[in-house]
């Protein structure tokens, strides 16, 4: 087990790492960006970014859950185990609210013409639930993290 463990370990912290720091400065910068710009930029922008995280995020937050799964299966003592079950079910809610939330309006906005929005388009603007809900799943991703890393010293 120590060796599964030992492999394991520095794969789930570098995925956990990249999915978290993305989902961190998508608040720092992205959404700051995005709300200052107009429907139409805005439209084309967030289909640009929304595009360039694929698969590359869904791989980060998948590794996260299905690592931090075997590392509370056979990770250690059972205190490791219990803060990598944790980080497990935080990235799946972090899935969750990914699936359920935020890539529905991924695709919607990739589906829409910039040069020809709807005209209700100021009333269906996503903007402002799908920063809400992507805070959310940075926030829970950051705490499947901090979860994986306080298992740290437990293992060491």
């Amino acid at each position: 087990m120590e060796a599964v463990v030992a492999a394991a370990l520095p794969l789930v912290l570098l995925a956990n790492g990249l999915g978290a720091g993305v989902l961190i400065n998508t608040q720092l910068g992205g959404m700051a960006y995005l709300d200052a710009l107009p429907a139409d930029r805005y439209v084309h922008a967030h289909a640009f970014y929304s595009t360039r995280y694929d698969p590359f995020m869904p791989v980060c937050i998948c590794a996260t859950a299905l690592g931090s799964a075997l590392l509370a299966a056979v990770g250690g003592p059972p205190p490791a185990q219990a803060l990598h079950g944790l980080a497990a079910l935080l990235a799946l809610a972090t899935i969750t609210v990914s699936v359920t939330k935020n890539v529905p309006v991924n695709k919607w906005i990739q589906s829409l013409d910039p040069d020809r929005l709807p005209e209700d388009f100021g009333r269906l603007d996503p903007r402002g639930p799908w920063g809400m809900w992507n805070r959310v799943r940075a926030w829970l991703l950051t705490a499947a993290l901090a979860a994986n890393c306080a298992a740290l010293p437990l293992l060491i």
